[in-house]
């Protein structure tokens, strides 16, 4: 049994940080042999969170930090993102799929988190997030 991975760690608002706490997060999953579908939501996930919380969040003030601390283990994977913007509503965003906002970008990264992620929760002011994401079932090949 793999020994389980804690990270915690302030980043600046810098979208460039994105690129490596996802290559870290990788990294671990593969440890833990997670499949590629779990991989592929865990990084989308991941990479929209974390934009959320550097670009709209914290405006890309490089004094802002977010606050990123995950833990991996055999089964599951867990994330908590936090910036230092005055948050928002998630239940206000309008639906992305609905005809008058298919054109506009809005909402469609928060739509995306909770199709890929197995649980999503908006906490404090909604400058919060924490995702998790159980593992999948090894694919078995027919």
């Amino acid at each position: 049994m793999r020994q389980s991975i804690h990270t915690h760690l302030f980043v600046p608002s810098e979208l460039e940080e994105v690129r490596r706490i996802q290559d870290d997060i990788e990294s671990g999953l593969q440890l833990h042999e997670f499949g590629d579908s779990d991989l592929f939501a865990v990084k989308l996930a991941v990479e929209e969170a974390l934009v959320n919380a550097i670009k709209h969040g914290n405006q890309l003030d490089s004094v802002k930090k977010v606050l990123v601390e995950y833990k991996i283990d055999e089964k599951h994977f867990m994330i908590r993102i936090k910036d230092e913007g005055p948050g928002f509503d998630p239940s206000d965003l309008p639906d992305p799929t609905a005809d008058d906002f298919l054109e506009r970008p809005c909402g469609r990264g928060v739509m995306l988190i909770r199709s890929f992620m197995t649980s999503v929760d908006y906490l404090g002011n909604g400058n919060e997030v924490v995702m998790t994401k159980m593992k999948s079932e090894p694919e078995v090949e027919a």
